[in-house]
């Protein structure tokens, strides 16, 4: 089961997943497409998912890094 690890901004999403499959965790961002037509898509945030099997190895893992 897939489960949410936190929200981002389109762009910190993309760099959380790209950081923790880099470190062999599947992440997938959701929502990043959401409201494109109407020009609202950059105030939406995007949803970060893993399995919940890799939750808290990928908590741990965003606590190392330092503040965007």
């Amino acid at each position: 089961m897939i489960v949410e690890l936190g929200r981002y901004s389109r762009n910190e999403a993309h760099m959380v997943v790209g950081r923790l499959e880099a470190e062999g965790i599947d992440a997938v961002a959701f929502d990043g497409g959401s409201s494109v037509a109407d020009g609202s898509w950059l105030l939406i945030p995007v949803r970060v998912m893993v399995d919940s099997e890799d939750l808290a190895r990928a908590q741990a893992l965003l606590a190392t890094l330092p503040p965007a």
